[in-house]
């Protein structure tokens, strides 16, 4: 432990930022006080893609691993860090790669197509990369007849196979621990209550979630939806570290996280964004480790497919 306030802490992280010529760069599911000290808040796509853009050449990702890895894949040259290597993710997780690589041999003529939230493993193996903001427009732009593979969200895949109309797509079997958690009951229950809340929920929720909301959306359109809509009370089925961002920019509105089915605590955080906290953020500039590595033949087939969804996206708009 680093026996020192907060605001020292910052002071510290910041004078290390300078000397070492490093940026931060946080995900809306990390603590607050992380959020401030990064240079760049976003999804994990927005931080990829604006680790690009950055001149610094040490980086700083306070995410999960594959978050590191992606912005690795796309910027090999510079060194980049991840504060607690323990930071995974348990969508990530639940697609193996030896299993997908099965997986994927036993559906040849498909197309594969991968949520940005896997291992580059996983992405070495597929054609297009998505995220949820783009999945259904990605999905939209291939031909009627093209056979998708989507992995490796099931809840997302099965929203965007409902919403496409697609009958050739198989979706692989895995899932967020934090999305799937949500209760029905009790966002029903916190409606009665907030009578005029908007539910505001992410695709990777579980259809019946997904059918009670107003507004389903990646993390980012969840935040703009809140900062433009008209409405003053919201119920947000998404990890809760996305509220301090939409308090920032909303300090007159009402945010309330729905809460898991197992849990009194009426929140459903992420443990493991919830790993990367200011101290290890320090410790991490610090000592310039732990270090993300991706092997290079590895990243640039990985590369591929989320070059090929960058591309599609501009064509998409």
């Amino acid at each position: 432990m680093i026996n020192i306030s907060r605001m020292e802490l910052l002071e510290k992280i910041n004078c290390l930022k300078r000397e070492k010529d490093a940026a931060i760069l946080a995900h809306y599911y990390t603590v607050s006080q992380v959020q401030d000290a990064a240079d760049c808040v976003g999804d994990s796509l927005a931080l990829a893609q604006q680790a690009v853009k950055l001149r610094n050449k040490l980086l700083v990702v306070c995410g999960v691993h594959f978050m590191g890895e992606t912005v690795k894949i796309l910027s090999p040259d510079k060194k980049v860090l991840l504060p607690d290597m323990n930071a995974g993710c348990s969508l990530a997780e639940s697609c193996d790669y030896a299993a997908f690589k099965r997986f994927v041999d036993d559906h040849k003529g498909y197309t594969v197509v991968s949520y940005v939230n896997t291992s580059a493993a996983v992405k070495s193996l597929t054609d297009i990369c998505c995220t949820s903001g783009n999945a259904l427009a990605i999905v939209n732009s291939l031909p009627a007849s093209e056979k998708i593979l989507f992995a490796p969200d099931r809840n997302l895949g099965d929203y965007i196979k409902t919403q496409a109309g697609r009958k050739d797509m198989v979706v692989w079997d895995g899932a967020c621990h934090v999305h799937e958690q949500f209760s029905v009951e009790k966002i029903v229950e916190l409606k009665k209550q907030y009578p005029n809340a908007k539910v505001l929920a992410h695709p990777e929720c579980k259809k019946p979630v997904l059918i009670l909301a107003d507004k389903v959306g990646s993390t980012a359109a969840l935040l703009k939806y809140s900062q433009v809509s008209d409405d003053r009370e919201f119920i947000v089925a998404t990890e809760p570290g996305i509220i301090y961002q939409m308090q920032r920019s909303n300090p007159q509105k009402i945010f309330i996280p729905a809460p898991p089915a197992d849990s009194t605590c009426g929140c459903n955080d992420c443990e493991f964004m919830k790993l990367i906290t200011l101290e290890k953020l320090y410790l991490c500039l610090k000592n310039e480790s732990p270090e993300i590595a991706v092997e290079e033949s590895l990243r640039r087939k990985a590369e591929k497919s989320i070059v090929r969804m960058l591309e599609m996206s501009k064509n998409l708009g």
